[in-house]
């Protein structure tokens, strides 16, 4: 049998952070004021961080930083100076999305422990078993991967961390940019601001939640998730309430224990239509719910009782306490606790003039342990008779013991780091105007639109799917860049699939997630970053060169700005035409509605807007209601390498069109390209 995973627990406030130790957390992960990806949560001061650090390593738990957020350049050397001063304070590990903060990060700190943030997006063993090799200790796979998958990323060595028990987002984390283009509000920059529970619908029905997932819950598979090997088991929730995260910490810890989790007391604490398992076990048909009237309702009668949980310390130390009461000594009390030593030095005894201290007077006052981290274990004693001290210097001597051992137990967890404080390097780029016009990359769904650009684009990205020999007798195979799902279902079959599409004569990929970074590397391709890898900063275009990308597009969520002031060599690309991604699925909301034969292809929002939904096999693209346009206002599109048109229904025609820079019918956006996001 395979040791019990971690527990771990979320802690959005110093209450919460209690609460989870008290009931049985093992770590748990925080953020700070700022670098977080849940802004909106009280978030930990740095004063209450060093205090949260003491509590959790006097328990022997770890506390894991979130620094899970995209960062931009002129925060470069702020984010540098926060990990230095957190790898002081002693922060086991760092949750990482950003590739360049995570550099920095390695710089500033060479010791320092990553862990590879869910919102990197990473599914497949070969993404997870990449990550290990770029030096990451931890990698949390996305939310939406299959038991089965996360069974074959279990077996790569390095630690796996997966999601049981909370709130799911409608889109792959990550991957989701409907906050930012609606309100400025980047899920990337911790800021999201949950446009997806909003009303939506496939037929207008202003009533329905259609982008509102109900909460998952894998507790009572928590054995099951356990012989497969997960190393951490993650309570989502740095939101919640204490109450939540209690009972949260509680059921697992039963369930670990071979128990059984009490699924209805969850459900009444929080839950939306209660709980979902589809992702881990593949069934995908009842996902979807939203908070009702009954779920708040419940929550009010419960939430008393779970105070108990946590009122009082929860104490995980055994100690072995030695005292020493000698004629004329001081009087000495030893602590032993896992090789952790402490001692508090007393007066010397008085004469005893009435009953004097034995052993069970010792023991009275030495095993009121109650308050602290600490249970007794063996109370021995070396004393002399006829001696006596009182009752209130033996609590004092206990009290100064106790804090000494505390103390100790806190050094002894705490890790301490190389400070190298150094940056990544930058390279001198000066600002040039673009001569000439802006090469084109047009984005194909279908054959039809690459045959169309195929003459004025640089290089068409093609589905690999769709890449055949017709295909390729009529485009040249040099002009071609495969283009994987972006969510990959099944990885071997994709593999075999870019095997082939390589030996026609295809040698370009677009990589839209770590995972095609590292299946492209084993298959031999050159390598094309997309703009879901959130490149948002210098740090980053210069990490991904580094590791041998050609060239990537910047993050859909900088300014013009931003990309003008890039100092990389990397080539970079910027999208000037099409319907920007908002959301990438696993479950289709048209067809949770109304059903795949009365498919309306788009979801309505509650003013009346209406977003195309672009299906595939295993996943689905929500995109904005309005086309992205830039080429009236390209020679602001400063520092970029190439432009990119994103094609969804266009035909042949309207193909042609886009490439000419033809203003298209309808609504039309700058995207973030001027307002930029929080």
């Amino acid at each position: 049998m395979s040791p019990k995973p971690e527990i771990l627990a979320p802690a959005g406030s110093p209450e919460t952070l209690a609460a989870a130790l008290r009931s049985g957390a093992d770590a748990v992960y925080v953020g700070s004021k700022r670098f977080s990806a849940r802004s909106s949560a009280a978030n930990f001061s740095d004063e209450e961080l060093a205090d949260a650090l003491r509590l959790c390593h006097s328990y022997g738990a770890k506390l894991y930083l979130a620094v899970n957020t995209i960062i931009s350049d002129g925060e470069a050397d702020d984010f540098r100076r926060h990990i230095m001063l957190t790898s002081e304070l002693g922060v086991d590990g760092y949750i990482v999305q950003d590739w360049g903060a995570a550099e920095i990060i390695r710089k500033a700190v060479p010791d320092a422990v990553l862990h590879a943030s869910t919102q990197m997006s990473v599914h497949t063993a070969a993404g997870v078993r990449y990550l290990r090799e770029l030096g990451y200790v931890r990698a949390v796979p996305a939310r939406e991967v299959s038991r089965d998958v996360l069974e074959d990323i279990c077996r790569e060595n390095i630690e796996t961390e997966a999601f049981v028990h909370g709130a799911l987002c409608m889109s792959v984390s990550g991957q989701c940019y409907m906050s930012a283009m609606i309100g400025s509000r980047s899920a990337n920059r911790g800021c999201c601001g949950q446009a997806c529970r909003l009303p939506f619908s496939a037929v207008g029905n202003k009533s329905r939640a259609a982008l509102s997932l109900k909460d998952l819950s894998l507790l009572e598979r928590a054995d099951e998730i356990k012989k497969i090997g997960v190393d951490s088991l993650k309570i989502e929730g740095r939101m919640k309430r204490p109450e939540y995260v209690a009972s949260a910490v509680n059921e697992l810890k039963t369930a670990l224990d071979g128990g059984k989790p009490d699924m209805q007391l969850l459900r009444g604490i929080f839950s939306r239509s209660g709980f979902t398992d589809g992702y881990f076990t593949g069934k995908r048909q009842d996902m979807f719910g939203s908070r009702e009237k009954d779920d708040v309702t419940a929550a009010r009668t419960l939430i008393p009782q779970i105070h108990e949980l946590y009122r009082s310390e929860r104490q995980v130390h055994t100690v072995d306490i030695h005292a020493v009461m000698k004629s004329g000594e001081p009087l000495r009390v030893m602590a032993y606790c896992g090789g952790i030593t402490a001692e508090a030095v007393g007066d010397i005894p008085d004469i005893a003039q009435n009953r004097p201290t034995d052993m069970a007077m010792l023991e009275k006052q030495l095993s009121k342990l109650g308050d602290t981290v600490f249970r007794l274990g063996k109370l021995t004693a070396d004393l002399d008779n006829g001696l006596f001290v009182p009752a209130g210097k033996l609590n004092e001597l206990r009290r100064e013991l106790t804090e000494k051992l505390k103390n100790a137990v806190i050094s002894h967890n705490t890790p301490h780091y190389t400070i190298a404080g150094t940056m990544p390097e930058l390279p001198l780029v000066k600002r040039r105007p673009r001569e000439g016009a802006l090469p084109l990359r047009t984005f194909c769904r279908t054959a039809e639109q690459a045959l169309a650009a195929a003459e004025k684009s640089e290089f068409v990205a093609v589905p690999a799917d769709m890449i055949n020999c017709e295909l390729l007798s009529r485009i040249p195979a040099e002009k071609i860049i495969a283009s994987p799902p972006r969510f990959i279902a099944d990885e071997k079959a994709l593999a075999a699939r870019l095997e082939d599409v390589k030996s026609s004569g295809v040698e370009r990929l677009l990589c839209h997630t770590p995972d095609h970074i590292a299946l492209g590397r084993e298959l031999g391709f050159r390598l094309h970053g997309s703009f879901t890898l959130n490149v948002y900063n210098s740090y980053s275009a210069e990490y991904l060169r580094s590791i041998g990308l050609e060239d990537c597009i910047f993050s859909i969520e900088a300014t013009l700005e931003q990309l003008a002031d890039a100092k990389t060599l990397l080539p970079l690309g910027a999208v000037v035409y099409g319907r920007l991604p908002l959301m990438l699925t696993r479950n289709c909301p048209v067809k949770n509605e109304v059903g795949c034969k009365k498919c309306t292809d788009r979801l309505i929002d509650r003013t009346g807007r209406e977003l195309p939904v672009a299906c595939s096999r295993e996943y689905v693209e929500i995109l904005n209601s309005d086309v992205l346009y830039m080429h009236d206002r390209l020679a602001e599109v400063q520092n970029a390498a190439f432009g990119v048109i994103l094609l969804n229904d266009e035909d042949a025609r309207q193909t042609a069109e886009a490439l000419a820079g033809a203003k298209p019918s309808g609504n039309i956006t700058r995207g973030l390209y001027y307002r930029g996001i929080e």
